[in-house]
């Protein structure tokens, strides 16, 4: 096919006919799927020598391009040959086509991110407070985290992780903010998944977890009883000694 023979072309038209071992040629093959079924198919293929574009066949445009002198020439002649557009279309078929059952039992394993946020500690001491914003066992892969800061984004202070297989499919993802809290402040991440039909917005509480407020309550509890114990003691104590004391002195008057 005209497209995987480029190469050879390619090399008639150079200056100079001595290529290094580093020279290489690449043609990829891409098939993007859209649509509530996944029907909607465009087919795109590209060739590049040593990482630079040269042509592009787009089915949605249904023609090829070129990005140097020479495959912009050649570009030419083949959206004028009627054979080379039968051959995109067996290869569309082939690669796309034949294969959209397959995408359609994979669109079913779609599955919307658990998200969580919570506050972690910072070693270095550079901010008084970091927030994570995790994402987990989602499918598909891609997944956009947003910090927001009274509703306005934020992009100082931000780090994120790679997109992390969790060895079952399915991703975790987790995003990062650095950040000098402030009075009256309302921080939030927003969420944006293939399976989520709008954003998810989750607002950072900074007040006390449940888990916090109620290892406080019991300390106090603790607290106040061994305080009560101590004071009863005490009191008990003193009785005692007084007792004590008292009956002493009547013996020996």
């Amino acid at each position: 096919m005209k497209a995987y023979s480029f190469l050879f072309t390619l090399f008639l038209s150079l200056e100079s006919p001595v290529l290094s071992e580093d020279d290489f040629y690449q043609v990829n093959a891409c098939c993007s799927f859209s649509g509530p079924d996944l029907t909607r198919i465009e087919y795109i293929l590209t060739s590049s020598f040593n990482k630079q574009m040269m042509m592009e066949y787009n089915s949605t445009r249904g023609n090829w391009i070129g990005f140097t002198d020479f495959s912009i020439a050649a570009s030419h002649n083949w959206n004028a040959d009627i054979y080379d557009k039968f051959e995109r279309l067996a290869e569309m078929k082939q690669l796309c086509y034949d294969n959209i059952d397959f995408m359609q039992t994979t669109g079913s394993l779609s599955t919307t991110p658990t998200m969580r946020m919570k506050s972690v500690k910072q070693p270095d001491g550079r901010h008084p407070a970091m927030l994570v914003c995790s994402a987990y066992d989602f499918y598909p892969k891609q997944i956009q985290i947003t910090w927001l800061r009274n509703d306005q984004e934020v992009t100082e202070g931000v780090s994120n992780t790679d997109v992390i297989p969790d060895g079952e499919l399915y991703y975790q993802f987790h995003s990062y903010l650095e950040y000098t809290p402030t009075s009256g402040e309302r921080i939030s991440c927003m969420v944006e998944h293939f399976t989520l039909s709008e954003p998810r917005i989750i607002v950072w509480n900074n007040s006390r977890p449940e888990g916090e407020k109620t290892k406080i309550v019991v300390g106090l509890c603790g607290l106040i009883l061994g305080l009560v114990i101590f004071l009863s003691g005490f009191i008990y104590y003193k009785k005692k000694c007084a007792v004590y004391n008292s009956v002493h002195y009547s013996e020996e008057m």
